[in-house]
């Protein structure tokens, strides 16, 4: 394939460094000349100075026969206006964005940017993991919807301990898909019983994530 990289910092270039590994064709853009020189040194020509915001400099690399562009600048407004650049006057038919900060993830993904990449939200994540103060997991966000795929460890002092799942008041459009618990998931009715303990994989829309874990955790 042939991937634009915009932005030629550690992540762009540990990125490109790795997918020239695999064999693919990389060209990475970057503003500052210091950067370029350094890059250049390593890599040879696979990296052009320029602004990857610019339709003039995307067009001057190619970008209408690449196949992905990746952005991964430190400015959250350049990664976004790259890819719409690449997407829609260049019909590049994939984009990734790397996000700084996770209020933008939303904006992103309403217009158009295929997938984002919140460094944030994957640290959080972990952190979560570990976390039981705090036991949601996000699993997977459902492209082109505000819909998410969340785990939620009930505690033992949780309130919904012993109660059935459909005395447990959820917010609107949030639906539990499964309950894992002692080595075993099954799909869950009005009628199962919560238990301490369990796993809680559910399916539910952004903005009420956090009520709906606390309807488990309390």
């Amino acid at each position: 394939m042939y991937i634009v990289v915009v932005g030629g910092g550690k992540v762009g270039y540990y990125l490109s460094v790795a997918l020239l590994s695999e064999g693919h064709e990389v060209l990475i853009l970057e503003k500052d000349p210091e950067k370029c020189g350094a890059i250049c040194e390593d890599l040879g020509s696979v990296v052009m100075r320029g602004d990857g915001c610019e339709a003039r400099t995307l067009e001057d690399v190619g970008t209408e026969r690449a196949d992905l562009l990746i952005a991964v600048t430190d400015e959250d407004e350049d990664n976004l206006v790259a890819c719409q650049v690449a997407k829609h006057k260049f019909n590049v038919p994939r984009t990734i964005a790397r996000i700084s900060n996770p209020r933008n993830e939303a904006l992103f993904k309403k217009l158009g940017i295929d997938v984002t990449i919140s460094s944030t939200n994957l640290i959080l994540g972990h952190i979560e993991e570990e976390l039981p103060i705090n036991p949601l997991v996000h699993l997977l966000t459902l492209k082109d919807s505000n819909l998410e795929l969340v785990e939620v460890k009930v505690p033992e002092d949780s309130p919904a301990v012993g109660k059935k799942l459909g005395d447990i008041s959820l917010p609107s459009n949030s639906m539990v898909v499964m309950i894992i618990g002692k080595g075993s998931a099954r799909v869950p009715t009005s009628e199962t019983i919560v238990k301490p303990g369990a796993q809680i994989i559910a399916m539910t829309q952004t903005d009420v994530e956090q009520q709906l874990r606390a309807a488990f955790t309390g």
